[in-house]
């Protein structure tokens, strides 16, 4: 039995999108969503389907909470500050940002650092 559509060997159509003259068999079909649409596009105007479009599509278990959590013991309070307080603790990390211990006056206000650089300078002899 013969098919009801002609071959279509130099059928002439239109992008959907751009407007422009091409060959029916170079023309492809746009896919939206997972689903093939009725949409024919030139090369230059056909691209993937976009995945973030099939974000809701699949289910996704992300739990967030604990179950039967405890509390933290593990926390120490561990060194001193400058006045030789207790300060910090076992989670507490200092950081310098050029120069080690603040870079200028507002840094020190907005993060507090305890850091000293000590340097040494001294002759050296080559033979």
């Amino acid at each position: 039995m013969s098919s009801k559509y002609a071959l279509g060997k130099i059928a002439i159509s239109q992008c959907d999108r751009c407007g422009m003259e091409y060959l029916l068999k170079r023309l492809k079909p746009l896919t939206i969503k997972t689903k093939i649409t009725n949409i024919l596009v030139c090369p230059t105007c056909w691209e993937p389907d976009q995945p973030q479009l099939s974000l809701g599509m699949y289910p996704v278990s992300d739990p967030q909470a604990l179950r039967n959590p405890r509390r933290d013991t593990s926390y120490q309070v561990s060194g001193l500050d400058i006045n030789n307080q207790p300060s910090g603790g076992s989670r507490i990390f200092e950081w310098g940002w050029a120069p080690v211990g603040g870079a200028s006056q507002f840094d020190a206000v907005l993060t507090p650092n305890a850091l000293v650089a000590i340097g040494q300078v001294s002759s050296v002899t080559i033979t």
